[in-house]
């Protein structure tokens, strides 16, 4: 049986130092609810490349800065929008249809009145953007600093599974509250598309026998897998009990 590390804040291994086999029931499982600024990764990677790019640029109103500039307030719109609204499954076909339409209409009033995307190009085409390779080092120093508090806080306040009984860690003196895991009940929501993509996160809410509040736990990471050990873990407890019946 394998055993975890001590980080429950790794996001790179779902379950620990390696991946459980399909059969395989793991002996603990880390569950860490993650704040949603993780989910900003994608503009922290366009600015760390676009910082190293324009260190070899020497014009800072090249065409290079331009471009990368463009594409990082790009990815940090859409970043921003996720961070702003959730979008289940039918919000996001939704969304899809409405903007495939938009494109649509536009395709074919610019066909009928060509003249309007002259007035269009007039418009954005006086928008250059422009940012140097200090402006992206320090925006990626500034996201560096603040994903290494939320590892540093996530040491302090996680949840540990167990076959007997689910445990949260939490406190600067690690204050421990158990609760029994027989008969603990599973439930994982997707309640956003995007963040799914992103991290394969979503909300896992566990609610043990005998208590009247469930236990909310938004922004797990890599939800299915972690799902699927608990499920394991609790099922091999169950087939215990009854054979030693």
């Amino acid at each position: 049986m394998s055993t975890t590390p001590a980080n429950p804040g790794d996001p790179t291994n779902a379950l620990g130092a390696k991946p459980h086999t399909r059969d395989e029931v793991p002996a603990r499982i880390f569950l860490v609810s993650y704040p949603k600024i993780i989910f900003l990764y994608p503009t922290f990677l366009m600015s760390l490349i676009a910082g190293i790019i324009l260190s070899f640029e020497g014009d800072p109103q090249s065409t290079t800065s331009y471009v990368l500039t463009s594409l990082f307030l790009g990815i940090f719109t859409m970043n921003l929008v996720v961070f702003s609204f959730d979008f289940p499954r039918t919000t996001s076909l939704t969304l899809f249809f409405f903007i495939a339409a938009c494109v649509l209409g536009m395709f074919l009033t610019f066909q009928f009145h060509p003249e309007w995307a002259g007035i269009l190009t007039a418009i954005f085409g006086k928008i250059h953007p422009f940012a140097n390779s200090t402006f992206f080092h320090l925006f990626s120093i500034m996201l560096a600093a603040i994903y290494l508090m939320v590892v540093v806080n996530l040491q302090f306040d996680y949840w540990e599974a167990r076959p007997n009984e689910l445990l949260h860690h939490h406190g600067m003196w690690s204050d421990l509250e158990r609760f029994p895991a027989p008969n603990l009940r599973i439930s994982k929501e997707i309640n956003d598309v995007f963040e799914y993509l992103l991290l394969r996160s979503g909300r896992l809410v566990l609610t043990p026998s005998n208590e009247p509040r469930a236990i909310v736990l938004d922004n797990v990471l890599f939800i299915d897998r972690k799902e699927r050990a608990l499920t394991r873990m609790l099922s091999a407890l169950q087939v215990q009990v009854r054979t030693d019946s």
